[in-house]
């Protein structure tokens, strides 16, 4: 081992501290999936008996140490049992992860590597207008947008559609009467993939304004990198959900605004990239240019001064 420096009688290398960095940052996504649930509060619990244990061990009190010792022993198969759903959501958020896509790894691991232009150009003024439509009737309806993958596992548990997106259609889709209105519609490459489609619901404690609409939306949030839209039906207000943060009450601008931010975050880093080079470049251009020009009419000042 590579030795780092030492502390008292304690030798520290440079894999140590890159192992507690590890942790570190292991410990604290696990904080942040038990962060506003239930789970953290048993975790506390759990960390209480544990302390308890070691102090009844300490005192030698046997019967009361073999109890919680035989609790112990099986400490880990009971934290599978007792934190299964952040166990599930910790291993979603690994997985996710677009080289993990459907179809071949290295097709996908390819297509990241080869992908610059961001995702391409999509009309997404009949979907505004279908949810501004909806909103305005007090039609409860719930979108699904994803820009890397068509989400099969989620669209095999609903109606295969495979139809361009437009506003007749997705009205159709979430009236009333219609068979197709109950669940969520899953949009991909410009496209309505599926519709009746099953949503995972969010088991965190969300406001009572919220229903089970908003809590499906959340939780598909949660598991998958799409942006969900959101319309009430008590009140007809739309909203949008990504990576379990909700934004509530939004305009048709507003909404057009979080869309564009979704599909083309990537392509706008890089077009404000290549603008900032081009800035800097024009503005370096334009100052070695202007500097001849003040030389020469500095000469000329001092001709005309010796002239007169």
């Amino acid at each position: 081992m590579i030795l780092g420096f030492n502390i008292g009688f304690l030798e520290i290398g440079w894999v140590d501290i890159i192992d507690i960095l590890f942790v570190s940052v292991l410990l604290y996504q696990v904080y942040k999936l038990m962060k506003g649930s239930v789970a953290i509060k048993v975790f506390l619990g759990f960390l209480v008996l544990y302390l308890i244990y070691l102090v009844v061990n300490a005192a030698q009190m046997e019967l009361l140490s073999n109890i919680l010792g035989q609790f112990m022993g099986v400490g880990v198969i009971a934290a599978i049992i007792l934190f299964q759903p952040e166990i599930r959501k910790f291993l979603l958020l690994l997985g996710r992860a677009p080289i993990f896509n459907e179809g071949n790894i290295f097709e996908n691991f390819k297509a990241i590597w080869t992908n610059r232009g961001g995702y391409k150009k999509a009309d997404v003024t009949p979907l505004i207008e279908a949810a501004k439509t909806l909103g305005g009737t007090n039609t409860g309806a719930l979108i699904v947008m994803s820009k890397n993958s068509e989400l099969k596992f989620f669209a095999e548990s609903g109606d295969r559609i495979d139809a361009v997106i437009s506003k007749r259609l997705l009205m159709a889709i979430f009236n009333k009467y219609s068979p197709l209105h109950d669940g969520a519609v899953i949009i991909y490459d410009n496209k309505i993939i599926a519709a009746r489609c099953i949503l995972p619901v969010t088991e965190r404690d969300v406001p009572a304004q919220f229903g089970l609409r908003h809590r499906a939306g959340i939780g598909m949030s949660e598991a998958t990198d799409t942006l969900v839209i959101v319309v009430s039906e008590e009140t007809g207000q739309i909203s949008t959900v990504r990576n379990g943060n909700i934004a509530h009450n939004l305009s048709t601008q507003e909404l057009r605004k979080a869309i564009n931010e979704y599909l083309y975050e990537e392509s706008k880093e890089v077009s404000s990239t290549t603008d900032n080079v081009l800035k800097k470049a024009k503005e370096e251009g334009s100052s070695k240019k202007e500097e001849p020009k003040n030389s020469d009419s500095k000469k000329s000042e001092k001709q005309s001064a010796q002239a007169s």
